[in-house]
């Protein structure tokens, strides 16, 4: 028998659980499938928990820095099967909680793999669901590295279900998640290698901020190889072989775990996307400019799952959900706004970004200021003994207005949200500048900044 719903929405994080909400609490018949435990990426395998590992971190750094400063701590150490139970405090009653949440909403749930039967109509195991609509936001995936030995990666949800760390850990990509997990690790105390096959890591933030980063990074003992592509993984009798390709010559490097940090994709290969006629491609389902699918009108896609503008972040998917959810129950009239929207690289110390790159505003033929300044003598800085931070800051000439923010420091998550709110909401540089801040903090360095 065939189970009708007004809305069906494939997936239980950030975008989902925002489309599925908003339409119940609209009177409409509501059902959410996933396959995995409830709660999505961010509650559960990504931010959240990670955030939790890198305050460990930020702690341990944070002590050792003020070492002859005032602070002793000699035996200093991070316990890591302590620390994961504590994490588990945080994503173990997630499930439970998101599931009693939708049996309070009335919203119907189904627990297994989603694949299309038809336009609107969803197999789940022996349910056959139909929709008057459909939202995807199923989240991303492990890329495919299409190397041999790809059995042996360790994911970024398993790394952040170790009971126990591995002495040597090698990372293989030099993108946020490398970085962020290296120095958690590092810092933890195991011996850390990073490969990156390009010849600047973490390539959607400032490069002069990220050699800063990098600087950073070997400081920690963290071997970091860039412009060397891992080519194969072979198990040994006590670890595991990771061959690759750097300057024309191959070496192998030995270690306990290889973690795959080498780019995520949309989830969404096997949905039989093809056979309900529905258009993707490699960064998602194609949707318009309403998040609406380009084939199938009673199809929507939210977060990481659509090819959409914006970037593949938690707050991003909750947004882009509700605009979809405005959608559904108004007809099209809300597009997605992605000016403003601040992302950060939570490593010891974090990198944040907002706005346009210094390259990307020149590419748009902008005429616009630049103010960049290392700011390792600055008493923010110096009252934490923070040898890595800095910031840069582009205004366009003509209006004044912020085109981007670029910080590297330990407060650089908070204070790229107050670039995000000025640039969000059109202050000019000169009004953000005479604002009075709290003082000392390191939103008050605004000012100086500007």
């Amino acid at each position: 028998m065939t189970r009708k719903f007004d809305v069906i929405a494939i997936g239980t994080g950030s975008a989902a659980s925002g489309v599925t909400s908003r339409c119940r609490e609209a009177g409409w018949d509501v059902a959410i499938v996933d396959s995995r435990p409830f709660g999505g990426t961010c509650a559960l395998r990504g931010c959240d928990p990670k955030k939790v590992l890198v305050g460990a971190a930020e702690a341990v750094d944070w002590t050792r820095r003020m070492k002859g400063r005032g602070i002793r701590a000699a035996e200093l150490q991070i316990d890591w099967p302590e620390l994961m139970r504590f994490k588990r405090t945080f994503t173990e009653p997630v499930t439970k909680r998101r599931e009693d949440d939708f049996a309070r909403a009335g919203i119907t749930a189904f627990h297994g793999r989603a694949r299309f039967a038809g336009p609107t109509t969803v197999q789940v195991g022996e349910e056959t669901l139909e929709g008057r609509y459909v939202v995807i936001a199923t989240g991303e995936a492990p890329a495919n590295l299409e190397i041999p030995g790809v059995q042996y990666l360790t994911t970024s949800d398993q790394f952040l279900e170790l009971d126990e760390l591995p002495r040597r850990i090698l990372f293989i990509g030099g993108g946020y998640i490398a970085f962020e997990f290296a120095h958690v690790a590092a810092l933890a105390g195991s011996q850390v290698t990073v490969l990156h096959r390009g010849r600047r890591p973490l390539a959607l933030f400032d490069p002069d901020l990220v050699d800063q980063l990098v600087e950073r990074t070997r400081e920690l003992g963290i071997d970091l190889r860039l412009e060397t592509q891992a080519i194969g993984i072979e198990k040994g009798s006590a670890q595991l072989n990771v061959q690759a390709m750097g300057s024309g010559e191959t070496r192998t490097f030995q270690t306990d775990m290889v973690v795959h940090s080498a780019g995520r994709v949309p989830e969404i290969s096997d949905l039989n996307l093809d056979v309900a006629g529905i258009e993707w491609d490699r960064r998602g389902v194609r949707v318009n400019d309403f998040l609406q699918s380009v084939s199938i009108p009673a199809i929507y896609a939210a977060g990481d799952a659509a090819a959409s503008e914006g970037l593949p972040l938690a707050s991003v998917a909750s947004y882009e959900g509700q605009v979809v959810a405005a959608n559904l129950l108004k007809g099209n009239h809300q597009r997605p706004n992605y000016l403003g929207i601040p992302s950060v690289v939570f490593t010891v110390p974090p990198l944040a970004a907002v706005g346009l790159s210094e390259r990307e505003a020149r590419e748009q033929n902008l005429k616009f200021r630049v103010k960049m300044q290392m700011t390792s003598t600055w008493y923010s800085s110096r009252r934490v003994a923070e040898s890595y931070s800095g910031y840069k800051v582009l205004v366009e000439e003509s209006t004044d207005l912020i085109l981007g923010a670029h910080i590297l420091g330990s407060e650089a998550g908070e204070v790229i949200n107050l670039f995000a709110l000025a640039i969000r909401s059109g202050m000019r540089a000169t009004d953000l500048k005479h604002i009075l801040f709290a003082y000392p903090t390191s939103g008050s360095n605004m000012a100086r900044m500007l």
